[in-house]
């Protein structure tokens, strides 16, 4: 009698009815027309609702080895097919989720099976009860019956947590927590190799970059996660609390060969809860779309509403040779203020562009690269901008939303077109395409400050702090917009942190350098340049910077020795006017100053629009018309 029940029960969930025995699906009575492939994969699922049903068992149940068919088709167009008929959506699923190349499982809540009306037998009279044994307590039966009734329930209670069915039923009364902000903590290298560390770290940043593309959630930036590389004492609640996030992703990749495999997990933080643990796996060419993949399962998870431009780019990945994406995350990997690494990372990021000429990112790496050797005096400002922009404009033709190349954009219009209106809309540009990254925020705010823009700039820099909670820069930026603004008591009262937050950091004690100048403290500013010199291994700022402030002093056959360095090494190499000018203001050559400032304005040197308006090196020329003369032709912002 067991089996004929059985083979007449009833399954529910949501509006729709499953007849097991006449293989029907009914919708509020109707019934659906539904292939016989399609609905053996409905009941596979119906048994093992919440819970995997993977591929190859729907292969081994539906189509034997001996079947020749394409098996991939065909389980496509029959989970289509079911799809269809319930009104599913696979982006969106109410009843059937996707799990990327592993299989399906129901997530929608199945009512108990039931026996249909006519399968129903009339019950059996009962015997009648026996009489009490005189040996038995009075109330044992009732007893037993209490122990019983105590077992089923802590049965029932284990079943329903181990389930996916207990799960879905727990989160109709606990929906899901609201996720707005989360961590993407560095990825584990599971390849056994250490050189194959700046894989790991790449896909790290790439997924950043990707989820920092969804405006609806903060992304913490790579500067804050990266501190917790390899750290296996802190949970991951802990980690979420220290970066002030509701989320917190880990995960490990494993490179082989032309393969790689992406296992994400996400966990809200509060609680510990596990949210999302997946594994993705492709070749290495789609490994772009693996990317979108998981940045789509986390704002499925999160439930965040997407706009169409959002949806329609996590759809759809361009392919990359595998060669050149390898080469291009080895160049985003080297430090390149250094000539060694811009060097380096050049000619990574050359090869990326030779061995995939479609590849947008190496065209705006290889743009950002040429921008830094004009921005660090490496070489002539004529050779960096032609071939940034050559490279930046590559960049846009193949993505119109990369949002490095706006970065490369803003620079290039700042540094060395000196169009202040066209950077501040590129730089915000950058800003509608990738809404999440904190070093667009700290750059708005370097920008304004530049311009003057106090509090506007200090918005910017708070929105940074909550994007990067555990580093620095912040303390940069107030430095840098301190400087800008002259504010020599603030950028004293700051550096000294930045100084002990960073301490080999050459800018910190620089700017530092600068406040105390400001102030008067020059001997403090004259070990502070000192430092800065030896840390940056001769930049050119902090050298001219030092020699200004010894000749300020009196101490000029110093002051004229690093002269006489600088105009002989401009013979051979390149050596920014603008610091030649700024050695003959400390020394009171005034016609000499202006001589090389000239020289500055007409090769477009991007030391001048940075540095005019506010270096205390200039002041003793700010009173000569040929200064004022100078700031008119450039149009700087009032």
């Amino acid at each position: 009698m067991s089996g004929t029940t059985e083979s007449r029960a009833l399954i529910s969930f949501g509006p729709f009815e499953v007849d097991l025995a006449s293989q029907e699906l009914r919708k509020h009575g109707v019934r659906l027309r539904l292939p016989r492939q399609s609905f053996q994969i409905l009941k596979m699922l119906l048994e093992r609702p919440g819970q995997l049903v993977s591929r190859e068992d729907m292969r081994a149940a539906l189509w034997p080895s001996d079947t020749f068919v394409d098996f991939e088709h065909s389980l496509n167009a029959a989970i289509n097919k079911l799809r269809e008929a319930l009104g599913d959506d696979a982006e969106n699923p109410s009843y059937i989720e996707t799990l990327p190349k592993r299989g399906y499982r129901l997530i929608a809540e199945k009512a108990p099976q039931t026996d249909s009306p006519d399968s129903v037998h009339p019950p059996e009279p009962s015997p009648p009860a026996p009489a009490p044994s005189e040996f038995s307590p009075p109330r044992r039966s009732a007893v037993k019956v209490a122990a019983a009734l105590l077992v089923a329930l802590t049965l029932v209670i284990i079943t329903l947590a181990a389930t996916g069915l207990g799960r879905k039923l727990w989160s109709r009364f606990n929906p899901p927590p609201q996720i707005h902000s989360i961590a993407v903590l560095p990825l584990a290298n599971l390849s056994g190799d250490p050189q194959q560390e700046y894989f790991a770290d790449g896909m790290t940043d790439e997924l950043i970059t990707e989820l920092s593309r969804l405006g609806g959630l903060r992304v913490i930036s790579r500067t804050s996660v990266m501190q917790y590389k390899g750290e296996k004492k802190k949970s991951l609640s802990q980690i979420g609390r220290e970066l002030n996030v509701d989320a917190v992703m880990e995960g490990s990749v494993l490179p082989s060969g032309n393969r790689v495999r992406i296992s994400p997990k996400m966990i809200y933080a509060p609680t510990d809860q596990t949210l999302m643990a997946e594994t993705y796996e492709g070749d290495l060419s789609d490994v772009l779309k693996l990317q979108r993949e998981v940045a789509r399962a986390v704002a499925q998870k999160v439930r965040l509403e997407l706009s169409p431009e959002e949806q329609a780019r996590l759809h759809d990945a361009p392919g990359v040779n595998p060669e050149a994406y390898k080469a291009y995350l080895l160049a985003a990997s080297i430090n390149e203020v250094t000539p060694f690494g811009i060097d380096r990372a050049r000619n990574l990021f050359e090869k990326a562009i030779q061995l995939d000429p479609t590849f947008a990112p190496a065209y705006s790496g290889l743009a950002m690269n040429h921008v830094y050797s004009g921005t660090f005096r490496w070489e002539t400002p004529k050779a960096t901008y032609s071939s940034a922009k050559q490279a930046v404009d590559e960049a846009l033709k193949l993505d119109r939303n990369d949002c490095y190349a706006y970065k490369a954009l803003y620079y290039l219009s700042w540094r060395y077109d000196w169009n202040w209106q066209t950077a501040e809309r590129q730089l915000r540009q950058c800003l509608d395409v990738c809404p999440n990254p904190g070093w667009i925020h700290f750059e708005l705010a370097y920008f304004l400050g530049w311009g003057g823009r106090k509090d506007e700039a200090l918005a910017e820099l708070s929105k940074f702090r909550e994007l990067e909670p555990l580093m620095g820069e912040p303390l940069q930026g107030e430095s840098l917009l301190y400087y800008h603004l002259r504010s020599y008591k603030e950028l004293t009262d700051v550096g000294p942190r930045y100084v002990a937050s960073d301490p080999n950091n050459w800018g910190a004690h620089y700017l530092l350098g600068v406040g105390y100048q400001g102030k008067g403290q020059v001997s403090d500013a004259i070990l502070e340049y000192q430092k800065a010199v030896e840390l940056s291994h001769g930049d050119q700022d902090t050298i001219a910077a030092l020699a200004y402030a010894y000749a300020r002093t009196g101490n000029t056959a110093e002051a004229q020795k690093i002269l006489n360095t600088f105009l002989e090494q401009s013979k051979t190499n390149y050596v920014s006017p603008y610091m030649i000018a700024a050695v003959y203001a400390g020394l009171a050559n005034k016609d000499k100053a202006f001589e090389y400032l000239e020289k500055a304005y007409q090769e477009r040197s991007p030391d001048l629009p940075y540095f005019l308006r506010a270096d205390l090196r200039m002041d003793t020329l700010r009173s000569d018309p040929r200064f004022e003369d100078l700031l008119r032709r450039m149009n700087f912002p009032k």
